[in-house]
């Protein structure tokens, strides 16, 4: 506790310090309390204060090391926690063990308000400062926050930025890594009829100096069973609205074509599935394409990529 007082004395005497900084010449011979007071009033905002690594260490939660948004728990020592890792830890708090109720640590939510945060992904390269609340709401959608890993067979829960994605899913997921731009390739299933059992599939390209995943899969849809097709890019979607695609399957002289625009890694894998963007292949038809043998898939899927100019 007398840690945390000090550090609540350190950001009230900063406050101050701002406040005197503001303070216009007819203002400068009150005395010390009349200051403030003259500021708040005068110029009628709150002076914000950046935050410093003493600061931001008593936002840390101490279960998940996660920021602490309100509401902000504390135990009757004022040991403070999150409000999501409450039930984690059996309503204890971690440090003293005191059964932890809905008591909030209003003094550390009203010091929040006061302050700016840099970006949790300053490491990555981000140098965005925001009010405590708005961090929360941008760092959702910072562009340097990790990507998931995009190979969704085993719910793969690897993060990290592209070059480290790469090597994770050439090295851990030994998925097929090729250069260029065209594709042709050929799926093969055995007991085609099973298609809760069919193998899903993920080919990396390289092109543009950018990286694609394409997807294949099957899945059901409503009661028919059906296989798709479709491209992620392993960027942002601003970035990858500057690409488009093409797919095509066929035999027996009969073709299906799909062309779109690929969707970022950001959207889920499962995500992009359901929303049926890409080229759906229905069961009866994929057999057909494969000569009619109901036994056997075999289905022959070429693409293309380019940049849109």
């Amino acid at each position: 506790m007398a840690s945390r007082g000090g550090a609540c004395k350190e950001m009230f005497m900063a406050h101050v310090t701002v406040s005197d900084y503001d303070l216009s010449t007819e203002t400068m011979d009150l005395e010390w309390n009349a200051k403030a007071k003259k500021v708040t009033f005068a110029l009628g905002v709150k002076p914000r204060v950046l935050s410093t690594k003493g600061v931001l260490d008593l936002f840390q939660c101490p279960v998940c090391s996660c920021s602490m948004y309100p509401p902000i728990l504390q135990c009757p020592n004022g040991h403070t926690l999150c409000s999501k890792c409450k039930s984690r830890v059996n309503n204890r708090c971690p440090s003293c063990h005191h059964e932890i109720n809905n008591i909030r640590c209003l003094a550390l939510e009203k010091i929040a308000q006061s302050l700016d945060f840099p970006c949790s992904y300053q490491s990555q390269g981000c140098h965005e400062i925001f009010p405590y609340q708005d961090r929360l709401r941008h760092e959702h959608q910072c562009k340097f926050r990790p990507y998931n890993c995009p190979y969704a067979g085993s719910e793969c829960s690897v993060t990290g930025d592209i070059s480290t994605l790469m090597l994770h899913l050439t090295n851990d997921h030994k998925v097929d890594l090729h250069v260029g731009c065209t594709f042709n390739h050929r799926y093969v299933k055995s007991k085609p009829l099973e298609v809760q059992n069919a193998t899903w599939m993920l080919t990396v390209f390289s092109c543009f100096d950018k990286h694609f995943c394409l997807h294949f899969e099957a899945f059901q849809l409503g009661t028919e069973p059906v296989y798709i097709a479709f491209l992620q890019f392993m960027g942002e979607e601003d970035e990858a609205k500057d690409f488009s695609y093409s797919l095509e399957v066929g035999g027996n002289r009969r073709k299906l074509i799909w062309q779109g625009v690929p969707r970022s890694i950001r959207d889920s894998h499962r995500r992009v599935r359901d929303s049926h963007d890409g080229l759906l292949i229905p069961r009866n038809l994929a057999l057909f394409f494969s000569g009619g043998d109901q036994h056997e898939l075999k289905l022959r899927v070429m693409g293309r990529i380019w940049k849109e100019t």
